[in-house]
């Protein structure tokens, strides 16, 4: 009798009452949650999560998720109830950030210094839609007449965050004497603070600037304010640096504006009044007072990755870091820093557990995080001067069999007589092939265990001492078939300059593996296995993956294009919006430098070698993961350069980090990429917009190659390092050599 019970609750929880599909996300939006928290607690894929949200065609769960998806929604319903004004059919919500306005059209300020009223929805940024007089009283943008408006009674139906209902940022100006606040979607604010403590007291108490948590056990993204020139000197900072200055990171102690805000109580972190400073008040409960400040003219916004986004008027420049907040995160500091911020703002070290026996909540481990405490990485993993290896000689060079040295590729061989007959040296880049490396990997969490004569688990992350000198790259195993390959003309997987190894040394999980995937066994000496484990970077991939894709799809790039219409969608890509190209560059740099990070050296400061550096105090300083992430995107790019190779008979000339160099007759990746029946081949390289794919990187003539290398004297020079636009100097040259 109990079965025939069960089966009919299972066949009333298979029709449970779901919300409409807007409401859904409100409601996970609400609560901190992301796709991939969903997703991971119901056992489903994060695309099925976002197909149960979708605005357009919802798909209806099924089956037991059904029943857990309703009951998750019922509960965050009691939390986040819908108010009255918000309960009425609303316009569909986009599924992800849409585009911010065009630069265009931003809010005007009329002759009178008063404030039209903000864009219509359509070209709005994707928050709440609301009248210009959304704001607080003081910062209300201001109608045509002067009066300002009042705010609306309820929060809007889309799920933003009423708290930060102005956007995550604002770009302070004051340009024509009257201070304002530009934000994304057009929106400008009055600012009426005549100091700095008034400009941080009134962002935290007027401003609605802000972004929710992204997730459930982080915290909310702090506001950020970006300083132009003329704002700098309403407020008493220089307009630039001095080299001193410069040098130090920051403003002297002394400054006057430094010492109006320790008289207002506010405090600066250890790295001062810089480029990028956060002024705070210690928190008192679940209040946090803090405010992140940028400056541009200071070198806040690198031009190596933001390009000219420094010089760009107020409403443009909000415009480029709103799209990034929107997609990516609001910018902490460098796209380094934010991207090493953005992996613990997914993954914070502690979460609240269960109430105890007095109805308390105390901090606890976060599974799946890198917890709050460092942990020290392997004697072979510790890069020189490190602590660990104090005892060693002063100038001590320790070779592969003390030292693992996972790096990039950066190989080069001279032309074949078959391939000095062909017309063009053509170049393809792999897209994000980092974020690609990292997405599904397994990494250690926890500290490492020392294991002699282990046997080898591709599961098992960690550093393995083992002799890869016996794999032949003549004769690999391609799939399920063994293929015989040109082992001259191709460079090895197991080494960054592509050379063969010579004896024993150390390698991340994932280089033995490919070893073993290519047919051969390992046998490994000994070995730091990490047991505590996970894919920490997962979220981190989808969050920079989707950033990507999206802006690119802006761009007029996207991921359904067949490969000649990838090819003519991406030559003018940057010209058709040179600011979200901007913001493609800011996410690239987000994953490289991200990732540099995890292993980042002192930076002056009296250091010492031998002697710890700040760095180490983190717990995301992981040296491991960031091998383990190179070592699967040089094996990956391996792999496919093997695909090739037996498939076509073509080996690439040169390989540099993601970009891989073949001779050809045509100018274009598709003179020589391979296709059957139109399709391209099954592992091998593919033109597309996704991680993963290649995109066309540059054209050279083989007269240009060997006309370059016979200037320098250098028969194997990196071709891979030019091959974009083709200009080179004498001192680049000279820097780099042969290799």
């Amino acid at each position: 009798m109990s079965e025939l019970f069960d089966a009919v609750d299972a066949l009333v929880a298979s029709r449970s009452a779901l919300p409409p599909a807007p409401e859904r996300k409100r409601l996970r939006v609400a609560h901190g949650l992301t796709l991939d928290d969903v997703a991971a607690a119901l056992k489903v894929r994060r695309a099925t999560v976002s197909g149960w949200e979708s605005a357009k065609k919802p798909v209806e769960p099924r089956g037991p998720e059904r029943e857990a998806y309703a009951h998750l929604l019922a509960r965050l319903a009691r939390l986040y109830p819908a108010s009255p004004a918000a309960r009425p059919p609303a316009a569909p919500v986009p599924a992800e950030p849409q585009p911010l306005p065009d630069p265009a059209t931003p809010a005007a300020t009329t002759a009178s210094g008063n404030t039209p009223p903000a864009p219509a929805p359509a070209a709005a940024a994707p928050r709440p839609e609301r009248t210009a007089g959304a704001s607080s009283a003081s910062s209300a943008p201001r109608r045509p007449g002067g009066k300002k408006g009042a705010r609306p009674a309820a929060a809007p139906a889309d799920g933003t965050d009423p708290r930060f209902e102005n956007g995550p940022l604002a770009v302070v100006d004051a340009g024509d004497g009257q201070v304002r606040a530009y934000c994304t979607g057009g929106l400008v604010l009055e600012v009426p603070a005549r100091s700095m403590p008034a400009l941080v007291e009134w962002t935290l108490k007027e401003a609605r600037l802000g972004q929710p948590r992204l997730s459930a056990s982080g915290r909310d993204a702090d506001p950020l304010l970006v300083l132009t020139e003329t704002a700098l000197k309403r407020y008493g900072l220089p307009v630039a640096l001095t080299e001193e200055e410069r040098l130090a990171g920051r403003i002297p102690q002394e400054h006057k504006v430094v010492q109006q805000l320790a008289r207002a109580e506010w405090k600066l972190t250890k790295r001062g009044f810089g480029p990028w400073a956060r002024i705070y008040r210690p928190a008192k409960g679940p209040d946090r007072q803090c405010v992140q400040l940028c400056i541009p003219s200071w070198n806040a916004l690198d031009a190596r990755h933001w390009g000219a986004a420094g010089q760009l008027p107020p409403a443009q420049l909000a415009r480029v870091l709103g799209v990034y907040a929107s997609r990516v995160t609001t910018p902490r500091g460098s796209t380094a820093v934010t991207g090493l911020e953005l992996m613990t703002a997914l993954h914070p070290a502690t979460r609240a557990s269960e109430p105890d026996a007095h109805g308390r909540r105390h901090a606890e481990h976060n599974p799946g995080s890198l917890g709050k405490d460092p942990v020290d990485c392997a004697p072979c993993e510790a890069p020189d001067g490190h602590p660990l290896l104090k005892d060693l000689p002063r100038f001590a060079v320790r070779g592969p069999a003390e030292k693992l040295f996972e790096e990039a590729y950066d190989w080069a061989r001279p032309l074949t007589d078959a391939e000095c007959l062909r017309r063009n040296l053509v170049g393809i880049d792999v897209n994000m092939a980092f974020a690609a490396g990292a997405n599904g990997l397994t990494v250690g969490l926890g500290a490492p265990t020392h294991v002699r004569n282990p046997a080898f688990d591709p599961k098992l992350p960690g550093s393995w001492l083992v002799d890869l000198s016996h794999v032949d790259l003549s004769r690999v195993k391609a799939g399920k078939e063994w293929v015989e390959l040109d082992a001259s003309l191709l460079p090895s997987p197991f080494t960054p300059q592509g050379e063969r190894p010579q004896g024993p040394a150390w390698y991340a999980t994932p280089t033995v593996a490919y070893a073993v995937e290519l047919g051969y066994e390992v046998r490994p000496l000994e070995a730091w296995v990490r047991h505590e484990n996970g894919r920490y970077l997962d979220g981190w991939y989808h969050r920079l993956r989707d950033a990507y894709l999206a802006t690119m799809a802006d761009l007029g790039v996207h991921a359904d294009l067949a490969p000649a219409d990838f090819l003519t969608a991406m030559d003018a890509c940057r010209s058709r919006d040179p600011e979200l190209a901007i913001v493609v560059s800011a996410i690239k740099a987000t994953v490289k430098g991200g990732l540099g990070k995890l292993r980042e050296r002192p930076r002056g400061e009296g250091w010492r070698p031998g002697e710890p550096w700040r760095a180490l105090a983190r717990p995301t300083w992981r040296p491991d993961i960031r091998a383990a992430v190179i070592s699967r995107t040089r094996t990956n790019l391996h792999r496919k350069i093997v695909k090739h190779a037996a498939f076509t008979g073509q080996y690439p000339v040169a390989v540099l980090s993601d970009c891989v160099v073949y001779a050809a007759d045509g100018p274009s990746p598709l003179d020589f990429l391979p296709h059957r029946e139109g399709r391209p081949l099954p592992g091998g390289f593919r033109l597309g917009v996704n991680p993963g794919l290649v995109k066309w990187e540059g054209t050279q003539s083989v007269l240009w190659g060997e006309g370059l290398r016979e200037r320098f004297d250098a028969p194997d020079l990196n071709l891979a390092r030019y091959i974009k636009d083709g200009t080179v100097t004498d001192a680049q040259a000279g820097k780099r050599g042969g290799r």
